[in-house]
């Protein structure tokens, strides 16, 4: 493969839009898949993406992380694909890396959120903009690569993992912990319009606080818990304070944040409460310690449920998500994206930091620079991922398949 040229370009470009709605078509199979997690039972999808992929010519590797894992993890099932595409000596691997699984799609929505239906350019779905649109930029970004660029050194693979939502130790952290694979660099499902290079930690656990059960009638003979949860959650709540005035010195990400996500407890409107838990979220910038971050929410929750008489608690770390800093090799990563992101788009993209955590870390942990960079709009807010009414702008996935594919013809080329 030669030096690419803007022949060369313009010819990758040309291949992605004469196939585009065959594109849009792969990525109509993808969502009406359901992979909502919980429950998680996301192995039927990476059984139907390998299926589609075959019809490429695309070889997927299925490895199934066993089941007691799983189960245990919280899950049904995961089977994890890597395809491998080499193409010489020499050269990087590089990695392309996007999740499946996605959070249920809860209410208010006003289009089938597994109908992948398109209104005014844009699909509906969920997952339709995080992150299977990035199973199909990142998929036909290699077969124009393969069809025009013709490769003759290095390789490319594509990650498409399950374990996303809970945190990705099952998904490419099992992979990269099993041997099964070790790339130069890598990308990871992203938007459109920005490149990703540095990213927040995140911390979840759950508080269980423990009273005395009593009849309603007389409530002096029980201890309520949910009354003790309330203290506690009001001294956790108060940190937030505090955290506007810890900032980060990266772009695109601010301060920390707690937010508590889900509550249950109590039996019976006639019965005290004498168990409540309820679970954390506590996203840390790169600059904070994790080791400290935790000790002191500890500390918090201790502190405020020994000011209530009968009242004890436990606590579960959930997860403990390691913020992703920039490896100094990253940068041709984000050379390459910025370059073409800038001619497809017509508008620069700067390299920013975000609040969101990804799978990302779990590379850069092992010393594999990474970025994020793929399908989608310019915020979070307006893809309403995570909400009612997901949707993808095909445009942006037409310009991410491209950008995606000359970044891939400058990097391989050396």
């Amino acid at each position: 493969m030669t030096t690419p040229t803007q022949a060369s370009y313009t010819a990758l470009d040309a291949w992605i839009d004469q196939h585009f709605d065959e594109e849009v078509r792969f990525l109509q199979a993808l969502v009406r898949v359901p992979t909502d997690t919980p429950p998680g039972n996301n192995a039927p999808h990476a059984e139907r993406t390998a299926e589609l992929l075959k019809d490429f010519g695309f070889d997927a590797e299925k490895h199934a992380v066993p089941a007691a894992d799983v189960q245990a993890y919280g899950m049904e099932s995961i089977t994890n694909l890597i395809v491998r595409r080499p193409y010489g000596q020499g050269g990087k691997t590089i990695a392309l890396n996007a999740h499946g699984d996605v959070v249920p799609p809860g209410e208010g929505w006003t289009h089938d959120p597994y109908g992948a239906e398109i209104v005014d350019g844009k699909m509906y779905g969920r997952a339709t903009a995080v992150s299977k649109s990035d199973f199909a930029s990142f998929t036909f970004a290699v077969r124009a690569l393969e069809a025009v660029a013709q490769p003759t050194r290095g390789a490319v693979e594509l990650h498409f993992t399950y374990d996303e939502e809970f945190g990705g130790e099952l998904g490419p952290g099992w992979l990269l912990q099993k041997g099964l694979t070790k790339p130069d660099l890598m990308i990871a499902a992203g938007f459109s319009y920005e490149v990703v290079t540095a990213h927040n930690g995140c911390l979840q656990m759950e508080v269980t606080v423990h009273g005395k059960m009593a009849h309603a009638a007389v409530p002096h003979t029980g201890v309520d818990a949910l009354q003790g949860a309330v203290h506690i959650l009001n001294a956790l709540y108060a940190q937030n304070d505090g955290y506007k005035k810890v900032t980060s010195k990266i772009e695109g990400i601010q301060h920390p944040y707690l937010n508590v996500g889900r509550i249950e407890g109590g039996t019976n409107t006639n019965v005290v409460p004498g168990k409540v838990a309820f679970k954390l979220d506590r996203r840390m910038i790169p600059e904070e310690n994790p080791v400290e971050v935790e000790a002191t929410i500890r500390r918090v929750i201790e502190q405020a449920a020994a000011e209530r008489a009968g009242i004890s608690v436990n606590i579960k770390r959930l997860l403990l998500a390691n913020a992703m800093t920039p490896l100094a090799g990253n940068q041709p990563l984000v050379d390459a994206i910025q370059k073409h992101a800038l001619a497809v788009t017509g508008e620069p993209v700067p390299a920013v930091g975000t609040p969101l955590y990804t799978d990302v870390r779990l590379y850069v942990e092992r010393g594999i620079p990474g970025v994020i960079y793929g399908a989608g709009p310019r915020t979070v807010l307006e893809s309403h991922a995570k909400r009612a009414d997901e949707r993808l702008d095909l445009e942006d996935l037409r310009r991410a398949t491209k950008v995606i594919a000359r970044a891939l013809s400058d990097l391989l080329a050396g």
